[in-house]
């Protein structure tokens, strides 16, 4: 009998409901943590895992990093000839990798910013400059304009698309979100190791019982010094969560999707109110991410943003009346707000390595389009 891999199956969405994005910072023993959260036998969670790994159904599976702690990371817009905007965003995706979403907007009517349709994160390593790549890539793409936006706080990350799935609108926390900032945080060499190893995805053969051994042998550390670092990262903030990554946005082989619309928000409230409506918005159970971000004149002087998945494009617009409702009932004073559609998407973790950084800028990009 073969084993279920879609991620509506019971099994699997009770694994999803907590690998997605509720195991935090560095485990030792992350699928043992997955096993006890959702009350199911270790080797059933690791064989589920692999099999819906295998299936395309999880792209991967890996330790994320808290990035905006680790280098200069900014989303990043761009204002691009329709005609030439299918080649950039394959650059972007198969060959910039310091461009990690990359996502081709649309809006319902046209607003301000509606031109701009190709939306990219991007990062570089410490000591880097985001101007200098960005301009980089500007030029190898042929975009017309760029706006860099990066993060002065964030209230919401995380992904949970299956643990979302039916969640009622205004749905929300009984407090307002704590704001993370954006200081960089300094490594030594060992830290730096460490954490180059443990950000890579794991493969078929890691998920085990023990997935962290063969990373230590790889660098040459022990598990006890490996795992004894990796907690000191963990303790200086700079590990994300342990998290399977769904296939989110293409549909399985048997042609089930989990989602088939994402939402932008933006929102402009009135200056040095921005914390506080990014915490209330934030505290919004629907939202996977919740940023404060300068938008400027190009977009409406926007200064919070947030992303809302959903299978359904009422229920998406549902859940964003539900929080504008609440920021009316606390009187957080919206001055503007609109959506940006996503349609075609990629995903794929940013580069922070600055060796990588330096030698893909002593290559020629130009001959790729």
């Amino acid at each position: 009998m073969s084993i279920p891999t879609e991620h509506d199956d019971t099994i699997n969405s009770r694994i999803l409901a907590v690998s997605e994005d509720m195991v935090s910072g560095f485990q030792d023993e992350p699928f043992q943590a997955i096993s006890a959260q959702a009350e199911l036998p270790l080797d059933i969670v690791i064989e589920r895992i692999q099999e819906m790994l295998k299936a395309g159904v999880i792209r991967r599976v890996r330790q994320t990093l808290l990035a905006t702690k680790l280098a200069h990371g900014a989303l990043c817009a761009w204002k691009i000839d329709n005609n030439k905007l299918d080649k950039a965003f394959d650059f972007m995706f198969k060959h910039d990798p310091f461009s990690g979403h990359v996502v081709i907007r649309s809006t319902d009517r046209v607003i301000t910013g509606s031109d701009f349709k190709l939306w990219t994160t991007l990062k570089v390593p410490q000591g880097e400059s985001l101007e200098v790549h960005a301009e980089k890539l500007r030029s190898i793409i042929g975009a017309e304009k760029f706006i860099l936006m990066p993060a002065k706080g964030i209230f919401s990350l995380g992904v949970g698309h299956v643990r979302r799935k039916n969640l009622p609108p205004g749905s929300k926390a009984d407090s307002p979100a704590k704001m993370l900032t954006t200081n960089v945080v300094e490594l030594n060499q060992l830290e730096w190791r460490v954490l180059l190893s443990i950000k890579e995805e794991l493969g078929i053969h890691e998920i085990n019982e023990d997935p962290w051994l063969n990373r230590a042998q790889s660098i040459g550390l022990s598990k006890d010094e490996f795992s004894k670092t990796a907690h000191e990262l963990n303790r200086k903030n700079v590990i994300g969560r342990f998290s399977t990554f769904l296939e989110h946005v293409k549909p399985s082989s048997t042609g089930k999707r989990v989602t088939r619309f994402n939402g932008l928000f933006h929102w402009r409230v009135k200056e040095g109110m921005q914390k506080e409506a990014g915490s209330e918005i934030g505290r919004h159970h629907i939202l996977t991410h919740c940023y404060w971000r300068e938008g400027g004149q190009n977009f409406g002087n926007v200064n919070i943003m947030g992303v809302v998945h959903g299978y359904d494009k009422d229920l998406v617009m549902q859940h964003k009346e539900a929080i504008d409702k609440h920021l009316d009932e606390i009187g957080i004073e919206v001055l503007y707000t609109n959506v940006f559609w996503g349609g075609r998407s990629e995903i794929k973790p940013s580069e922070i390595s600055p060796v990588i950084y330096k030698e893909w800028h002593q290559k020629d990009h130009s001959y790729v389009l």
